[in-house]
């Protein structure tokens, strides 16, 4: 009786053993599928596709937008209330050649009136053929020395004037810590934000915007920059 009672209970011990055993090596393969993938998926953010552009000036008058990767380009036209960039009409062909989405850009001084520096960019972009899907930029990035309410009202009414007299929703461009301090009450008008420090479609919006619409990463070689949209929901904001 005291060896059938032995031989149980090990019979026992052991069939408990393996019922652990069996468990643990259930968990470390399900831990394992879960790592990798995670390992595959990345973060939820990977998954956002991005639309590569760049961006140039007179600094950059034979810029080859035939060898470009990009999808997207905006050049500048003028800024203030009389200059014009002498190298504006040429990259506007340029672009209507390649046929991606373009984007002219007014670098605004606010010590001037909003509606005539307006009225003088819409001026020069208009000399040239347009297309719908053209965007309309303001670049802001100084005060001349104005208020944070002098600057933002300005803003505000550059881009209703622009807005009223084509029809298309002009963008919003400026540095980041910029943007946050003299953009709010912005958030209608899509934002195209420069922030270097942050790797490419990494940032979050500053001011009121909920989400950015083009990120400028970096400026070396030329400034480049990434859509969270794609080329026809970027024409979207232009000219109808």
């Amino acid at each position: 009786m005291f060896d059938s009672l032995t031989s149980l209970s090990v019979t026992k011990r052991l069939a408990g053993t393996l019922r652990r055993l069996r468990a643990a090596l259930a968990l470390t393969a399900a831990v394992a599928t879960a790592a990798t993938a995670l390992a595959v998926t990345g973060p939820a953010h990977a998954d956002l596709v991005l639309t590569y552009g760049e961006d140039v000036s007179g600094h950059e008058p034979d810029h080859d937008w035939t060898a470009s990767k990009a999808e997207f380009g905006i050049v500048k036209a003028t800024e203030g209330l009389t200059f014009r960039d002498p190298s504006f009409a040429r990259h506007w062909r340029e672009l209507d050649k390649k046929g991606i989405v373009r984007g002219a850009y007014h670098y605004a001084h606010p010590r001037n009136d909003p509606i005539a520096e307006a009225e003088h960019f819409l001026s020069v972009v208009n000399e040239q053929p347009a297309k719908p899907g053209d965007l309309l930029v303001l670049d802001l990035e100084t005060t001349d020395g104005y208020s944070v309410d002098h600057v933002n009202a300005w803003a505000k009414k550059w881009l209703a004037h622009v807005k009223a007299k084509t029809g298309a929703t002009p963008l919003f461009y400026s540095g980041w810590n910029f943007a946050n301090t003299y953009g709010r009450g912005l958030a209608e008008y899509p934002l195209w934000v420069a922030h270097y420090s942050r790797p490419k479609g990494d940032v979050t919006p500053p001011a009121d915007w909920k989400e950015w619409v083009i990120h400028q990463y970096t400026e070396d070689p030329i400034d480049m920059n990434v859509s969270r949209l794609t080329p026809e929901q970027l024409r979207a904001f232009g000219r109808p």
